[in-house]
């Protein structure tokens, strides 16, 4: 891999992604509302992959990475798509806009443009990387697939659930989140721990291990997990309990008393 090169390419795909997501902005300022921003979240990612897939050139590895980082991109995008659809704005860029106007508001956009150029760092270094596919990349599939099962089934319990009148005002405590209050979150975690091996081959994909771990962070420690159960325990009985039996992040058996 060529230090340079690589910087380079990284450079213009940045460049690319803020320019993409400015015309995201515009076209959400002319609808009004502005929570397309968490659609793009996941599909943005899966842009990057495939543009620096392009400026790379296609390799196996460029490929397969390329392939899931796709997946996993466009599942999530729908996701969150399908939960929107039909309800308000986001009370959180509501508040924004009281708060900084419009470009209060494309400063969040602006920065996520950023956060997301930073934290697929592993995925665009994997695509130079022209070394033959071994057992690190084996491991790296085996990684991303356990995580993506994860959030992917994770969210899909969830939906369900929400869905059931008869869970109204209940507390989501079954199947995977008997082990883990977000295992939407912790598979997304662990899915760019196994994009990042398939970077770990050289050391500059070793230095992109700050992607993971950023995520990791943000999603345990940061704006994830803790501002989501900010106030559960108020609008949701039985929450706190839940809190005591139930691992944070990391599935675990639940203890037997709460």
């Amino acid at each position: 891999m060529n230090a340079g090169g690589f910087g380079l390419n990284v450079l213009l795909t940045a460049v690319f992604v803020l320019v993409l997501v400015s015309a995201l902005f515009a076209a959400a300022r002319s609808r009004g509302r502005y929570d397309v921003i968490d659609v793009f979240w996941g599909v943005g990612f899966a842009i990057i992959s495939v543009v620096t897939l392009l400026l790379a050139g296609p390799t196996p590895r460029g490929l397969l990475v390329a392939l899931l980082t796709v997946v996993w991109g466009v599942r999530l995008g729908w996701h969150i798509h399908a939960r929107n659809r039909g309800g308000d704005e986001d009370p959180r860029y509501v508040a924004i806009l009281k708060r900084r106007g419009v470009l209060g508001m494309y400063r969040v956009y602006a920065i996520q443009a950023v956060v997301m150029v930073l934290v697929s760092l592993p995925v665009q270094a994997a695509s130079y990387l022209t070394a033959p596919l071994g057992v690190l990349d084996h491991l790296a599939v085996l990684v991303w697939a356990v995580g993506f099962a994860f959030e992917s089934v994770g969210d899909r319990q969830l939906a369900r659930f929400r869905a059931d009148p008869a869970s109204k005002g209940q507390v989501m405590d079954r199947g995977l989140w008997r082990y883990t209050r977000h295992p939407n979150y912790f598979g997304d975690a662990v899915v760019w721990w196994g994009l990042f091996l398939f970077a770990a081959h050289h050391w500059i994909g070793l230095l992109t291990v700050v992607a993971p771990i950023a995520m990791t962070f943000t999603l345990a420690k940061g704006t994830g997990k803790p501002l989501l159960e900010k106030d559960m325990a108020a609008r949701r009985p039985g929450y706190a309990d839940y809190v005591e039996r139930t691992s944070g992040f990391v599935p675990w058996p639940p203890k037997k008393s709460a």
